[in-house]
């Protein structure tokens, strides 16, 4: 695809990024010259804080200057000489970013957060810069119109489809009289966004319980989830669960002004726009297309899970009446009970099922399950660089030939936030020339950690969230793109979490479960009456689980659908909207408004329903496994494993219908979760 005219374009840019280079500037900072290590890794070990600056500074400046180079290029705008050199543009500002930000979420600390703090609204205003540069945006338009005649390959029509799209998004349209006001905006949600993550990080460090046998519970979910399940200290629980549940809301890390900000900024910006709403803003790129549509879907379920939740709260209500008389059932005896009702019904407890879901247990089952399905081997490097002692670094194959390099995070960190990811550091796509770059693909968790005589054993849950992170990991480590910005797991919102939650199906199947669940200390695989207790427990607590996650949907799609701007007290906003879908007061939002992150910074606004929505697509493309009567079927494996290598080179639901056959139906999430027959 590449041309005479391609290389005269990027001769021009590199010319003009002649003169922005500081030779003893670039000697020093590592980012400014190849890395000279294994599969081109980052080389962690010789970057500073003192680098990150002067890298994004020189990233921006070099970008600047081979934009420069596209509108000031002379010739009519071709693909080549417009829509790539722009694809193509900024490479040193991505590679800084990829390493700073994906660091700054798991080895934060005061310096790195000086440093977003100041880097993040530059950047904004840098992306501004650039999309609202009216020379750029109209010789991209300029190729967009001739789209039918130029003879583009489908990859490369997806593309200049995409980038244009992408343009008229970030405010190539906005009126000259706007554009100030639209710039400022990104700028303050960006700030804002920024401050929310950081107090969020620090509420959750700053509580430590110690307990009186000498253990201690924090608000990482590894520690505090199983302390409420299991602790009969009514007043401790609720003293524990407020720790939790009331943080960021008041005092030193107070997030609830910062949403009000957020939300009334960015439905500003959706109006300058042209949408009514910020919703939807964010769902004319997606799957589900209008907030109408989330609402329907989410309301479908809702009603038969808020029944299940309703039966789950009497059952529980009956077992703390028996405890305490005349006592009401709260929030932070829900956990508690159902765990003991669960041990009572099933006859199963984590202390049971832990020892036979060691995390290399379970690890090397998820390799074993991408090994069946797709052929790919791990093989664990400990002589890559890597950014933690604690991160471990394989090397992914398919046959002789190394596919990407995946990093896996498992353990909590005051450094690192909370919850689980995926991300990278390096994304596939191939370079002007053809050549093939591969993925450096990063898994992060937050397991508890090893002792000195016992290795991390995992719940359930937690096996099916590594199972699910690497899901997203395969996604990114089998794209087979060209061009970057719609490669791996860049996709729409709404899809993006297909290919994470379908491997949750693999790991809670009895039959493989036999395959890697193996007892740490004996070696002994699961036995059979434990895979069907399992089993059979994977239906129960579905309405709590499931009320939760849609009251949580439901609460961030009523922020973005507000039309008028509006004094926002979330306190009271999620209250009132908790109360309008009937939310009984034993259960709150799987996460409440002044500790979301999710839809406040990192790109769920709007979008928190897509969890649901892939939920269907999930257990829909499971069942042709099931129906097939191969968990492994290779077919249907390779018709997957090019849905995964697709990016969005395609129209995502095309790609499902070429793999399913046929439209998906929501029959196979409802009878998963058992609330139909």
């Amino acid at each position: 695809m590449k041309t005479t005219r391609t290389i005269i374009a990027f001769a021009a840019a590199a010319a003009l990024l002649a003169g922005c280079k500081n030779e003893k500037t670039e000697m020093e900072n590592p980012f400014f010259s190849e890395w000279g290590t294994p599969y081109e890794i980052p080389d962690f070990g010789r970057i500073k804080a003192e680098h990150y600056m002067p890298a994004f500074i020189e990233g921006m400046s070099r970008q600047k200057a081979e934009i420069v180079a596209i509108v000031d290029n002379p010739e009519a705008p071709t693909f080549e000489n417009t829509v790539l050199a722009y694809e193509y543009s900024g490479q040193l500002l991505k590679d800084v970013s990829s390493v700073f930000f994906n660091l700054s979420e798991c080895e934060s600390n005061d310096e790195m957060d000086a440093i977003a703090e100041k880097v993040t609204p530059m950047l904004s205003k840098h992306e501004d810069e650039i999309a609202l540069n009216a020379k750029l945006f109209a010789r991209i338009k300029a190729v967009y119109e001739q789209r039918d005649s130029i003879g583009l390959d489908p990859e490369s029509r997806r593309l200049l489809e995409e980038q244009y799209k992408g343009f008229v998004r970030a405010g190539a349209n906005v009126p000259a009289d706007q554009q100030a006001r639209f710039s400022e905006l990104n700028e303050q949600i960006a700030s804002l966004t920024l401050r929310f993550a950081k107090n969020v990080l620090k509420a959750t460090n700053a509580y430590c319980k110690e307990l009186a046998d000498g253990s201690k519970v924090t608000l990482d979910v590894p520690t505090w989830e199983p302390f409420m399940q299991t602790c009969p200290d009514r007043k401790l629980r609720e003293e524990v669960w407020h720790a939790y549940a009331d943080r960021c809301r008041d005092g030193e890390f107070d997030n609830t002004k910062i949403i009000d900000s957020i939300v009334n900024l960015r439905l500003e910006r959706a109006n300058i726009l042209g949408f009514a709403t910020h919703a939807d803003y964010v769902l004319d790129d997606c799957l589900a297309k209008t907030p109408a549509n989330v609402y329907s879907c989410l309301m479908d379920i809702w009603d038969p899970a808020l029944k299940v939740a309703k039966q789950e709260r009497d059952i529980y209500q009956k077992m703390l009446s028996a405890d305490e008389p005349g006592a009401k059932l709260q929030p932070w005896d829900w956990r508690y009970y159902a765990e003991k009702y669960r041990i009572e019904k099933y006859a199963i407890d984590d202390a049971e099922v832990r020892p036979y879901f060691a995390l290399d247990s379970v690890r090397e089952g998820a390799f074993m399950v991408a090994n069946r399905l797709y052929g790919l081997t791990f093989k664990e490097r400990t002589d890559l660089p890597t950014y933690d002692k604690e991160a471990r670094c394989f090397e992914v194959m398919q046959g002789d030939s190394t596919v990407g390099i995946l990093y896996m995070d498992f353990h909590p960190r005051a450094s690192k936030r909370s919850g689980a990811w995926m991300t990278e550091f390096r994304g596939q796509h191939r370079t002007l020339d053809g050549k093939n770059v591969m993925p450096i693909i990063q898994v992060v968790c937050n397991f508890t950690k090893p002792t000195a005589d016992t290795p991390s054993l995992l719940n359930f849950d937690e096996s099916e969230t590594l199972f699910h992170e690497f899901g997203h990991a395969l996604h990114g480590l089998l794209s087979n793109c060209t061009y970057p910005s719609i490669a791996g797991t860049n996709v729409p919102r709404d899809f993006v979490e297909l290919p994470s939650q379908v491997m949750e199906n693999w790991c809670r199947h009895p039959q493989v479960m036999k395959l890697y669940a193996h007892h740490y200390q004996t070696g002994e695989a699961i036995p059979d009456d434990l895979i069907q207790k399992i089993a059979a427990a994977q239906t129960y607590g579905q309405g709590f689980m499931t009320t939760e996650l849609l009251a949580a949907s439901l609460l961030d799609m009523d922020y973005y659908s507000i039309k008028e701007k509006q004094h926002i007290d979330p306190l009271v906003f999620e209250d009132e909207h908790m109360a309008k879908i009937g939310l009984i007061p034993e259960i709150i939002s799987r996460y409440r408004s002044p500790y979301f992150q999710h839809i406040f910074t990192t790109g769920y606004d709007a979008g928190y329903y897509s969890y649901t929505w892939t939920a269907i697509l999930d257990a829909d493309a499971f069942e042709a496994f099931a129906e097939s009567g191969d968990l492994f079927n290779p077919e249907l494996a390779a018709k997957f494993r090019h849905l995964l290598e697709s990016g969005n080179t395609v129209e995502p639901m095309d790609l499902y219908r070429a793999f399913r056959g046929k439209e998906p139906s929501a029959n196979a999430l409802l009878k998963r979760k058992g609330f139909k027959n």
